[in-house]
């Protein structure tokens, strides 16, 4: 709910104030993916997303009347954490961006937060740090993310599977916050709704042989075999170790490992499998995709979230008045939410115009966006299936 500010004259100052200093200056947003690591794959439709919103801002010239918008990349990797604290300090300290879109991953993402972003203030919101560890992460109320918490997609799953009448399943998954949180997430919800999971095991990245994991998970059983992995990672590995052995021949995939990827990696071998990944097929959905036409992949995950975390920093700025991550943060909910004028992809120049005028707005986007609680996507989710060879949305959640 938005909340009603009473203005005093004082307070009218200093927004003035903000908003002249907010003009004074071009308007830089640090974009920090894993360019590199275990989710490559994903991160250029990412970043694309995230451009495409900062490149229709820019040429709308509306924003704190007229500021240009430049997006700043860097390397998250997703893994590790040492190098996307590097990275994003390069960002704050040398760039000098005023807000971060990203990180991706959630180990990386909560590195950034606690090293860089506290320190300097700086506003981050995240399309794709699914972590329930963040929700309660310490942040001053700087960080926000457009995609769901884990604790979320482990009941989706849990319905996924229960209407496809897997009443047992072992799980594997990456050995990082993401993982595990994702792994214990599903595993209560399972096993509240009567599941079995036969075994919980972690696997690392990187290694060149999964057979010692997949035999583990094999002895265990289950209907099915769940993989809370990367797909460019040990994640496609332990699928390709458990294919060639015989151990499991169908199984289920949470959002690391959906990707046009996946498909390419395993064709029609992974038949009957199903999976989930943060999507909608609201209208700002398909506004988005005929935004972005054949430019790149706006379906792939997290692509759609990406164009919404860069929109609403720059509609944040505009509210505030101010590009400054201090001002802005105040205004990210509000611009997220009702009440106010529905806002879809490619009406970004309207909600700026509307913004400068005093008119609320309800930031709609690509994925549906409506926060929460500590900031968080409310969350949707995309059902698929793999029927002869090829990615199939079977419906959404």
């Amino acid at each position: 709910m938005k909340k009603l500010l009473l203005a005093t004259t004082a307070t009218a100052l200093l927004a003035g104030a903000a908003f002249a200093d907010g003009h004074a200056k071009d308007v830089k947003i640090g974009i920090i993916l894993g360019f590199t690591g275990p989710l490559e794959s994903l991160a250029q439709q990412m970043a694309g997303g995230a451009e495409a919103a900062i490149k229709e801002v820019s040429e709308s010239g509306m924003l704190l009347d007229g500021a240009t918008v430049t997006g700043i990349r860097a390397d998250s990797t997703c893994v590790d954490a040492a190098a996307a604290t590097s990275a994003a300090e390069r960002l704050v300290t040398s760039d000098k961006v005023n807000a971060i879109m990203g990180a991706d991953c959630s180990g990386v993402t909560g590195a950034i937060l606690s090293n860089v972003a506290l320190a300097n203030g700086t506003v981050m919101i995240s399309p794709s740090a699914t972590s329930p560890g963040l929700s309660t992460a310490e942040d001053n109320g700087l960080f926000f993310r457009t995609a769901p918490s884990d604790a979320r997609q482990g009941v989706v799953m849990t319905e996924v599977l229960m209407e496809e009448g897997i009443k047992s399943v072992a799980l594997t998954y990456t050995n990082n916050d993401y993982g595990k949180g994702l792994a214990d997430a599903f595993q209560s919800a399972y096993e509240a709704a009567g599941g079995t999971v036969t075994i919980s095991a972690a696997h690392e990245d990187g290694k060149a042989d999964y057979s010692a994991e997949v035999g583990a998970l094999a002895s265990a059983g289950g209907d099915r075999l769940v993989v809370a992995g990367y797909v460019d990672q040990g994640g496609s590995g332990i699928v390709r170790a458990a294919l060639d052995s015989g151990a499991f021949d169908t199984f289920h995939f949470p959002d690391g490992m959906i990707s046009d990827k996946l498909v390419e990696n395993f064709g029609a071998e992974i038949n009957g499998s199903t999976g989930q990944n943060p999507g909608t097929d609201s209208p700002g959905a398909q506004k988005y995709q005929e935004l972005i036409g054949d430019a790149f992949n706006a379906t792939s995950p997290f692509s759609a979230e990406s164009y919404d975390a860069a929109a609403l920093i720059m509609l944040a700025m505009q509210a505030a008045g101010s590009s400054d991550s201090s001002a802005l943060k105040d205004k990210v909910m509000d611009v997220a939410n009702a009440p106010g004028e529905k806002i879809y992809p490619g009406e970004l120049a309207k909600a700026l115009e509307l913004l400068k005028a005093g008119t609320d707005i309800d930031y709609v986007g690509a994925s549906a966006v409506e926060l929460i609680g500590a900031g968080e996507s409310a969350g949707n989710y995309r059902q698929v299936t793999f029927t002869d060879g090829a990615l199939e949305v079977v419906k959404y959640r």
